[in-house]
């Protein structure tokens, strides 16, 4: 769990400022859970250039509590949280302050936004609240007030959160809050996650992930987890301490992440998943009169598919409707094995490729349509999908046919500015495994949108 918070105060000596408002996100990685924003009657004047940054001035500050009626509320919306804010020494030590001035040791771990934004968004020319957020397409109101910065902060932790790849700010916070609960632990974690679509990962007590998994509702696939009784759900049910996830909103956002998760930390329960997850490959190749055919093949390594597919069944299906849809000849396309002409041909619903009837121009222009639809190869395109939130929609990047990675945007902002999509974006391996993904669920969700770049 997190606070993320920002604190404006009264300016001056090093120590003796004085808190003027205050703001904290309850965060617990996924939703807001609550919240704290109030004005602070500091008991001093504030400095001139406060007052011009601010706009609090001592006036709106007479009638406002004092820190000590405050202290109470920050303590418990704080309780075993992590403190995240944005260049997080200067809030927190303002905050050890003004409890030592109450005779109180205030104590809690810190995370640094800014710390954490150099390591997961490098090269930024700004890493102030106001030109980073700007610059990542996050909108952001009353800037220099508490609650606008502190929300500005809580957006751009989110975002933060999606980049660390390799998990290590949830792994830290699994540490600092392990679930200690025995038997009743299963019903424990399960009630506390939700029925979103998204990545899971299962905890050992120490942090250690030892399963990945996705989900079009997590809370489901858990209860499965801790229910069923084959050997590896058993080994799972005893090690189990915590799990987290990352909602992601769109199934192919998390079956991207969900592959990359697995190959890139190697949970000991995942191995069957680590390997390749498609079989045959779909292939085209031009024949002596110059017609171009396609076959269905074990895939190869060293030949470029244009799609591929799970199983052959699977990519015999694709066939089939695409001979049906293209009006394509069942000879060129390896399902009607022949010398002469092919079954359709003598039905009278094939145009004569097979028999060099019909012109290989004609016919070509088909199955060159084909090939654009499902394959990706050199395109510059954006996948549109859903987001977490009502607002919020997902982006997928292909650049020059080579798959960059995923990000969000809120629906008030365009995406087809290439720079802002880019810095949005949280990179990602491209490999055969993203392209089958990719390829597959478009192939299986005609209605997802693609903006061609």
């Amino acid at each position: 769990m997190y606070a993320i918070l920002d604190i404006e105060t009264t300016g001056g000596k090093y120590n003796e400022e004085g808190i003027t408002e205050i703001a904290i996100y309850k965060y617990d990685g996924h939703k807001v859970v609550d919240q704290f924003i109030s004005l602070v009657n500091p008991e001093k004047d504030i400095q001139p250039f406060v007052v011009n940054l601010t706009g609090i001035n001592n006036n709106m500050l007479r009638n406002a509590p004092k820190f000590y009626e405050v202290a109470k509320r920050i303590v418990e919306i704080t309780e075993d949280c992590i403190i995240v804010a944005h260049n997080a020494q200067f809030d927190y030590r303002i905050l050890c302050t003004e409890f030592r001035r109450l005779g109180f040791e205030y104590e809690r771990k810190s995370l640094c936004t800014v710390e954490l934004s150099k390591n997961l968004i490098p090269g930024q020319p700004s890493y102030s609240l106001g030109k980073l957020v700007r610059s990542l397409g996050i909108p952001v109101s009353d800037r220099h007030r508490a609650s606008g910065d502190a929300l500005a902060t809580v957006k751009l932790f989110k975002m933060l959160l999606d980049k660390d790849t390799s998990k290590n700010i949830i792994k830290n916070s699994v540490r600092a809050n392990p679930k200690h609960q025995l038997e009743p632990r299963h019903n424990d974690i399960i009630a506390d996650l939700p029925a979103v679509t998204g990545v899971y990962y299962i905890h050992k007590a120490d942090g250690e992930i030892i399963y990945i998994g996705k989900s079009k509702n997590i809370k489901k696939r858990i209860n499965q987890h801790f229910t069923n009784t084959n050997p590896k759900s058993k080994k799972i049910q005893a090690l189990v301490r915590s799990v987290t996830y990352e909602a992601t909103g769109s199934e192919l956002v998390a079956l991207l992440k969900e592959s990359e998760e697995i190959k890139r930390i190697r949970p000991i329960f995942n191995r069957a998943l680590r390997r390749t997850i498609f079989t045959h490959a779909l292939y085209s190749f031009v024949d002596e009169n110059n017609y171009i055919n396609l076959k269905i093949d074990v895939a190869d390594g060293r030949k470029k598919p244009i799609t591929t597919f799970s199983n052959r069944q699977s990519g015999k299906s694709f066939i089939l409707n695409a001979i049906e849809k293209y009006q394509l000849c069942q000879k060129l396309t390896g399902i009607y094995k022949t010398k002469t002409s092919c079954f359709n041909y003598d039905i009278k619903a094939c145009n004569g490729a097979c028999v060099n009837e019909e012109p290989f121009e004609v016919y070509n222009k088909r199955v060159e349509l084909l090939i654009s639809k499902n394959s990706y190869s050199n395109k510059n395109m954006v996948i549109i999908d859903k987001g977490r939130d009502v607002d919020e929609r997902s982006a997928i990047l292909i650049e020059n046919g080579i798959f960059k990675g995923v990000g969000y945007f809120n629906l008030n902002y365009q995406i087809n500015n290439i720079d802002i999509l880019k810095s949005i974006i949280t990179p990602m391996n491209n490999n055969r495994d993203t392209q089958h993904i990719i390829q597959s669920y478009l192939r299986k969700n005609k209605r997802i949108k693609k903006i061609i770049l």
